[in-house]
């Protein structure tokens, strides 16, 4: 006796002869005709365009500091030409700059000024920050709103009140004249805030429980376990005492061999701008903050990133 085994009517072989898959339930193998929730971006296409954005954003923002030196290289009669590439090459305007103006004291002025600023700055963020954010209070939110609002409030708008605070205070034409109204940062104090917001509660309550108190859990816990965020944020504070001008030139106005931005200022005069000389100081002055902020700038990023701060 032999028997026929047949194949069901509803199997049917494709016309590959692969009979494992129906050919109903088979992918397409033309991409196009995919769904579109189906297809796959080109992930080399979008890499090479983020490149391109980013290439050019780069550009944008080197070419002035390109631009800058480019002009101190030239020579003091071609200062003002508009080719791209300096030729001939010359450090006149740096020899110049150096036998005209004591930049390296003016330097030290600076670095000292800036110094004194950050570390102000700094303390004052610190308690302001344990304060916001790890005490309950009433009226807690409302007041950090009114002391952030300080920080949109235009430096034009109190520099007139400042300028005659420190005029009374007999401190025009020091460097005490250019620290003391700097001495809180809004900015720093949002930073440091949103750096303790984010430390465990518990360690802190289990210090308190411990015994110690708020200036022993602010020293002993908080602060060593926050040592990149507040070297971030000096070097942040530093770079911007160093980059401000309107202030120190204003209440140093006196003084001219006092700090690097009333020693670029001198090369502004009724006579004519001497702009290869101007251009030479403002790169050396340029220079150690590019140093400090190349060496240390992952203490930079690493802030951001923590604080949520895009």
């Amino acid at each position: 006796m032999s028997f026929t085994i047949t194949e069901p009517h509803h199997r049917r072989l494709s016309p590959t002869g692969d009979d494992r898959v129906p050919e109903s339930v088979r992918q397409p193998k033309d991409a196009e005709s995919m769904p579109a929730s189906v297809r796959v971006r080109n992930p080399i296409g979008a890499r090479i365009t983020g490149h391109v954005v980013l290439t050019v954003v780069a550009f944008v923002s080197i070419f002035p500091i390109y631009w800058l030196f480019a002009t101190a290289l030239r020579r003091p009669q071609d200062a003002t030409r508009s080719t791209l590439v300096p030729w001939p090459i010359s450090l006149e305007n740096f020899t110049h700059v150096w036998h005209q103006i004591p930049i390296g004291g003016m330097l030290y002025h600076t670095f000292t000024m800036a110094l004194c600023v950050s570390a102000c700055q700094l303390f004052v963020a610190v308690f302001a920050a344990y304060g916001f954010a790890m005490w309950d209070f009433p009226g807690k939110s409302i007041l950090f709103l009114v002391f952030l609002g300080s920080w949109l409030v235009p430096f034009q708008v109190t520099m007139i009140p400042n300028y005659v605070t420190i005029a009374h205070w007999q401190l025009l034409g020091t460097l005490a004249g250019v620290v003391v109204p700097n001495m809180c940062s809004a900015f720093a104090v949002m930073l440091m805030r949103q750096h303790m917001q984010a430390f465990p509660r518990e360690l802190v309550d289990a210090a308190h429980m411990d015994g110690r108190s708020h200036w022993g859990v602010l020293w002993k816990v908080v602060i060593p376990n926050m040592r990149p965020a507040l070297a971030a944020l000096g070097i942040m504070l530093f770079i911007e005492a160093w980059n401000n001008y309107l202030w120190p030139t204003l209440v140093l106005a006196k003084q001219p061999d006092s700090l690097i931005q009333v020693g670029i200022r001198s090369f502004l005069g009724e006579a004519g701008d001497d702009w290869g000389a101007m251009m030479a100081a403002a790169g050396l002055a340029c220079i150690p903050i590019f140093g400090i902020y190349i060496f240390l700038q992952r203490y930079i990023v690493d802030a951001f990133v923590r604080s949520g701060l895009r």
